[in-house]
Parts: structure tokens; C-alpha cells; sequence
């Protein structure tokens, strides 16, 4: 009889484990945690190459201006909220035209890929040549000036032959582009400098004219991406310095009348092995680590100098992205910029890298055609009330100190 109930109470009790009941604090994929040495993004994988269709470009420079709010109508049969309205939180990177410089061809070897030459182009620009210096007005200024003459002499015919190899021996072509970070009000002058692979058309020859047809020419992000399109956003996070492990780990804190300290790791590691693991949480940098996030949503690609980028069939205010009284610690919207939905890493003036999706998208979600009603453009410094200037003055009428009646 007693055997029985033993048997009975095991066999109805569900099995578990530790690992299920108290998993492990933070993830172990991310060590080690420190800070990154890639400070402006750097492209790991490049998308699948498809010779279906033209060459194009995978990848773009953008610079975080901020964030805001848009309203948009819900097109997704069987979903909850399909054809109603939501808000969705948005962020807004500003992406200045690049410009192409060179190009470079990679070889497949058994350890992976090799560059086997470079071709940059005739003329290059001061800010990408800053970028060569440590100190510009120290130096010299001559780089690339002997390059330069390969152009000239003999018809070209080095250019030529370099451009024949790649075409001959390659499996890759990358191009070399530059940002303009001139035209942002960064206060820097050295440009960030990327390789961006070429995929599509039909043979090696094809990529090769299509990478040097743009030597030297600007390339716009409306070339490069979509709206509606999936994108992937690499940069570098927000730095927040030496942290416990608490806030670094997210581990659980101690009772409250824990002796020396609760916001700790109550045992680090047993008496032998006499050392403490690798997987036991520390104390030590957060932030500032190279990430990538994967399929966010092109919801508005805007352009340079288009007064009514914010306008929508529902409000027809004409209205730039720039919101009232500008960013929070950014400024105004001057050049192209591009709308993704929710947050993306880093802080404000950030480099990040825009890249085309390394999946095939099928969901309903990931196709949604984007319905936008309503873009804010209020002011981000406060409990923003108006959308323009001339909404404002409308409802707060002629001021005092406008109209000279104002005596301090």
C-alpha cells in the first residue's frame, strides 16, 4: 500500500528542472561585455546575392536625429486592430547622399573572403581625404595625388587592367562610399567611410559597371531602399559606464536587511573550484556595445527641401519632418531623411548603418502596406500644443513683443 501511493504521487507530479523554474540571469551571447572598437557600425553579412534581378546597392549611412509619433490605419486581415487606427512610436534618421569612391573585388579562399584589388576613383573629396590624416592642418594633403595620374597616363590603362581582374577572378564587388557629414550640422569634417556589396545582375561585368558608372556621382537613400521595406539598423548603444549587477544582469536583489548591500550577488561561485565562473555575474561596463537590430519598418522615406514630407490624406497641413523648435539635442532636418518604426540603438548624432534585410519576408506583418493618418511635429523640449509656427501664432494672436507694445 505504501508503495502504491509513492508510485501514484510520481507518476501525476510534473517533471521539471532548476533551469526552468530560475533561469539564468542575462544572456551569455553577448559576452564579452565591453566597449565596441567599431564605433560608426560595422556590416558583418551582406544579404544573399540574386542575379534575378539589376544591380543595386545593400546598405546606406544614416545619422539619428530622434524620435516621434504617427498614426496610421491597420491593414492586416485577422488581426485585432485590422482597420483601426493605432499610434506607433517612430525614429528618425537624417541620410545625406553618399558618395562612391572606389570599388574593391573579393575572392573566395578556403578561409573565407580575400580582397585582391582596389580601384578608387580620379577625383576624391577633402572630407574623405581628412579621414586619411590624424591631423589635417599638420599635414601634407597629398594623398591619392599620385594615384591620380594612373588616369592620365597611357589612356588608363592600370585602371583598366585592375577593373579586367576583378571582372575576371571575383565572386564579390564591394563599393567604396563616404558620407557627407559636411552637410550636417555635427561639427565634424571627416567623412565615415564603408564598403557596400553590390548584388544582383547577371554576371561579374555587370556589377563592375554598375559600381564604377557611380565613381564619383551621389547616391540617395530613395535609391537604395523602399517604403514598406525591412530593414536592419546596426550601430553602437547608449554608454552608460561602470553599473552593478543588478542594472548590467538583471538579477534579483537581496532582502532588504541583507548585510553590506542588497543590489549584489548573494554566492559567486562555490569554495572549489577556487575560482570564480565566467557565467556568474559581475559588475562592469554597460552600453556601448556594437549591436544589430533586425526588420524594422520603412514607414516614410522624406526629401531635402520638400516643405510638405509630413502631409497625409487625413491632415493636410504642410509640414518637414523637423519638429517645433527641432530635435532635442540634434537640431533640424535639413537633407533626406527615412522613418522606422520604434527605437533604434545610440544617442542622438549617432552613425549607424542601414542595411537591406537578410531574410525573405512572408508574415502579414512584415508586407503591410503602411496607411500613414498623422505625423507630429510638435515640440519635443515640452507638452508640445502645436504642429507649425503658423498654428501657433494663429491661436496665441499678435504677441507684444512682436508688435513693439512690449516695455521691460
Amino acid at each position: 500500500k505504501l508503495f502504491t501511493n509513492t508510485h501514484t504521487k510520481t507518476k501525476n507530479k510534473t517533471m521539471s528542472h532548476r533551469k526552468f523554474e530560475a533561469p539564468r540571469h542575462g544572456s551569455l551571447g553577448f559576452l564579452p561585455k565591453k566597449r565596441t572598437k567599431h564605433h560608426f557600425g560595422r556590416i558583418r553579412s551582406f544579404p544573399k546575392d540574386d542575379a534575378s534581378k539589376p544591380p543595386h546597392l545593400t546598405a546606406f549611412r544614416g545619422y539619428k536625429a530622434g524620435m516621434t509619433h504617427v498614426v496610421r490605419g491597420v491593414d492586416r486581415a485577422g488581426a485585432l486592430m485590422h482597420k483601426k487606427e493605432v499610434v506607433d512610436a517612430v525614429s528618425i534618421v537624417e541620410t545625406p547622399p553618399m558618395v562612391v569612391v572606389g570599388l574593391v573585388g573579393y575572392v573566395e579562399t578556403p578561409t573565407g573572403m580575400r580582397a585582391l584589388t582596389t580601384v578608387f576613383a580620379e577625383h576624391l573629396s577633402e572630407e574623405f581625404k581628412r579621414r586619411c590624416y590624424k591631423n589635417w592642418y599638420k599635414a601634407k594633403k597629398k594623398a591619392y595625388t599620385k594615384y591620380a595620374l594612373k588616369y592620365s597616363t597611357d589612356g588608363g590603362k592600370d585602371i583598366e587592367h585592375e577593373l579586367s581582374r576583378i571582372v575576371n577572378f571575383c565572386s564579390v564587388v564591394r563599393v567604396i562610399a563616404h558620407s557627407q557629414v559636411k552637410k550636417l550640422k555635427l561639427r565634424v569634417k571627416k567623412a565615415h567611410i564603408m564598403e557596400i556589396q553590390v548584388n544582383g545582375g547577371s554576371d561579374m561585368k555587370s556589377k563592375v559597371e554598375f559600381a564604377k558608372g557611380l565613381f564619383e556621382k551621389e547616391v540617395d537613400v530613395h535609391s537604395v531602399f523602399t517604403q514598406d521595406e525591412q530593414i536592419d539598423v546596426i550601430g553602437v548603444t547608449k554608454g552608460r559606464g561602470y553599473e552593478g549587477v543588478t542594472t548590467r544582469w538583471g538579477v534579483t536583489r537581496l532582502p532588504r536587511k541583507t548585510h553590506r548591500g542588497l543590489r549584489k550577488v548573494a554566492c559567486i561561485g562555490s569554495w572549489h573550484p577556487a575560482r570564480v565562473s565566467t557565467t556568474v555575474p559581475r559588475a562592469g561596463q554597460n552600453g556601448y556595445f556594437h549591436r544589430t537590430e533586425m526588420n524594422k519598418k520603412v514607414y516614410r522615406i522624406g526629401k531635402k527641401g520638400d516643405g510638405a514630407s509630413c502631409q497625409t490624406e487625413a491632415d493636410l497641413t504642410k509640414k518637414s519632418i523637423t519638429p517645433m523648435g527641432g530635435f532635442v539635442r540634434y537640431g533640424e532636418v535639413n537633407e533626406d531623411w527615412i522613418m522606422l518604426k520604434g527605437a533604434i540603438v545610440g544617442v542622438k548624432k549617432r552613425a549607424l548603418v542601414l542595411r537591406k534585410s537578410l531574410m525573405n519576408h512572408s508574415s502579414r506583418r512584415h508586407l503591410e502596406k503602411i496607411d500613414l493618418k498623422f505625423i507630429d511635429t510638435s515640440s519635443k523640449f515640452g507638452h508640445g500644443r502645436f504642429q507649425t509656427p503658423e498654428e501657433k501664432a494663429k491661436f496665441l494672436g499678435p504677441l507684444a513683443s512682436k508688435t513693439g507694445q512690449f516695455k521691460p
